[in-house]
């Protein structure tokens, strides 16, 4: 089915589109919730937290003959770290591949915070055009703040189109989606049109971990563990039995993630194992450990797993 061409009621060929639409943005801008309202599925983890998201997600949306081919990045901020660096390349390389990139900005905040003004600083100097939508229209509750702000964004001759939407609601999301797909370029598919991501379910499975481990933790703590998939076992029954290992810095670390008794480690297994087992749409059997490793975060292999550069 890929790349073919299907007849119209008319009787005429529809040649079909495809491309790839980075969506960019200050941390928490509600890129991801955007993406997965876009495809219509979740294919990206989400969480009240900024930085919650560390490298490219590809999600796929069809539309009549366009298959739109979403990266949702990393947010784009100020980076510390070796791990910083690399989810802002990641970030900016996403855009600078991308056929069309849409820059999403928290309308809820009275003014653009630094991360934003920062990206737009970085846009006209790339001298592109791309499109703007303000976010969280929802939570504003003066219409005259979002024209305003509409108004400077307009000012800074950055985007060729700016809409206000929702992506929690969905308010605007199918404007802003129909012209992605009229702007990308005609060509064939590059997925089968069932697939929805490129994400393996290894990686998908310790995402789904993750977000429930951002969710139940506070400060630092969720930003100094990662999660691994270690063993993946299928059944004949159709359940999967999946091991997972928490990696943390330092023991106190640790002892935080177990929680009392091991409360808090229970509460997120029961929590990624139900939603592993609505995506899956199959038993599944989580087990969790928790393990110190101090460097995590410096091993080039694990940069490589998730498609960022070491040496950004």
């Amino acid at each position: 089915m890929s790349g073919k061409k299907k007849a119209t009621k008319a009787g005429k060929a529809a040649a079909t589109r495809c491309g790839f639409v980075a969506v960019i943005g200050a941390p928490n801008a509600g890129k991801s919730t955007l993406v997965n309202r876009l495809v219509g599925a979740k294919v990206s983890i989400v969480s009240p937290k900024v930085q919650t998201t560390r490298s490219r997600v590809l999600g796929i949306a069809m539309r009549d003959q366009a298959q739109i081919l979403f990266v949702d990045t990393p947010g784009i901020f100020a980076p510390r770290r070796r791990l910083d660096r690399a989810m802002v390349a990641a970030a900016w390389q996403g855009a600078g591949d991308a056929d069309l990139v849409v820059l999403l900005i928290d309308a809820s905040h009275k003014q653009p915070d630094e991360e934003t003004e920062r990206i737009l600083a970085d846009l006209k100097r790339a001298d592109r055009k791309i499109i703007l939508a303000l976010n969280k229209v929802d939570l504003v509750k003066q219409r005259e703040r979002l024209l305003t702000l509409a108004s400077a964004m307009d000012a800074t001759g950055c985007f060729s189109d700016i809409f206000m939407i929702s992506a929690e609601t969905g308010d605007g999301v199918e404007d802003l989606m129909r012209v992605l797909v009229e702007r990308l370029p005609e060509g064939p598919w590059l997925y089968p049109e069932d697939q929805i991501t490129d994400v393996p379910l290894r990686l998908l499975a310790a995402e789904v971990t993750r977000e429930h481990l951002f969710r139940q933790l506070h400060q630092e703590v969720p930003y100094a563990l990662t999660v691994e998939t270690e063993s993946w076992e299928d059944f004949q029954d159709g359940s999967v039995k999946i091991q997972q290992a928490i990696l943390v810095e330092r023991e106190g670390q640790k002892a935080i993630v177990i929680g009392k008794g091991g409360a808090r480690a229970k509460a997120v297994r029961e929590a990624a194992q139900a939603e592993l087992q609505e995506m899956l749409d199959r038993k599944v059997h989580l087990f969790l450990a928790v393990k110190v490793k101090e460097n995590w975060s410096e091993e080039r292999d694990r940069y490589k797993e998730l498609g960022l550069d070491w040496d950004a």
